[in-house]
């Protein structure tokens, strides 16, 4: 039982962490209608800014997280208006090639600049080491992960359901036009939506450096995880996000601690029986 709720935890740690990464994959899907298959890169580009601003700049953790949060924003916005904006209305073909063009690009220029090894990070040292619970291990640093995603839940939640912003997100969704009518700035909205998600995908991405490890192919690799967890939690759906990626955390943890020969398909055994029940995501939209 002890070994099981040390798992059980450690998986919530790490769902709680592809969370923190996809939602703003799940916004810019469902909210926005766009592909982004480069929402990966903006989780690397977090890590390694993390790397560069503790490592040659010298800031400490916790002061570098939010900076690596409204850099990450703001380079999106360049991208988002040069790159993203004229496809928005395109086919999702084009979205595809466009968004896997980017990944290349990304994956070269890290290996460039940093190489192909992995990047390690120390972490503060009141975040390392265990502590006990109940005769259960705690990590504290995955603890200190699921506080952070518990915060960036209900900011979330609260923005898009109880601010004049969400209103004005949700109306350019579902009724460009008349929102557009109606005086709301549907492109800047979008515009601010989008980045707001890339800053939260930059911000994964630095937490995650301790534990998802950091190279050049990390948007390749963590793409189908993300991918899974919006198509299972329902495009647009924060709470649902939530639910498949914590579902999808620890299934993955389990499967690959009980059967290590096989755990790493067990993510898409859920996957497909989650799907079977709830084919527009758990809690996704029907259309």
């Amino acid at each position: 039982m002890t070994s099981f709720l040390g798992l059980l935890f450690d998986g919530l740690a790490y769902g709680t962490l592809l969370f923190l990464i996809s939602v703003g994959l799940s916004v810019t899907l469902g909210l926005m209608g766009f592909i982004n298959l480069a929402h990966g890169v903006f989780a690397m580009a977090g890590g390694y800014l993390l790397v560069v601003l503790m490592g040659a700049a010298g800031l400490p953790f916790l002061a570098a997280l939010p900076l690596i949060f409204v850099v990450v924003a703001a380079a999106s916005l360049v991208l988002e208006r040069t790159l993203y904006r004229p496809l928005y209305k395109s086919t999702h073909l084009d979205q595809v090639l466009l968004t896997v063009g980017i990944i290349f690009v990304a994956i070269a220029g890290a290996t460039y600049i940093w190489g192909p090894g992995q990047q390690p990070v120390s972490i503060p040292e009141w975040l390392q080491g265990q502590f006990s619970l109940a005769g259960v291990d705690l990590s504290r640093y995955r603890l200190f992960l699921m506080a952070i995603g518990a915060a960036i839940t209900l900011g979330l939640v609260f923005g898009l359901e109880r601010t004049r912003f969400g209103a004005r997100v949700r109306a350019s969704v579902e009724r460009q036009r008349t929102a557009a009518a109606m005086g709301i700035h549907v492109e800047r909205v979008f515009q601010i939506t989008f980045a707001l998600g890339s800053g939260l995908a930059g911000l994964g991405g630095a937490l995650g450096v301790d534990v998802l490890s950091l190279d050049p192919h990390f948007p390749l690799k963590y793409l189908v995880y993300f991918l899974l967890i919006v198509v299972v939690g329902g495009p647009g759906s924060i709470m649902g996000t939530l639910l498949a990626a914590l579902l999808l955390g620890v299934a993955d943890t389990a499967g690959k601690y009980y059967i290590p020969e096989t755990g790493a398909f067990m993510i898409y055994v859920v996957m497909i029986v989650l799907l079977l029940v709830a084919p527009h995501g758990l809690l996704g939209r029907k259309k």
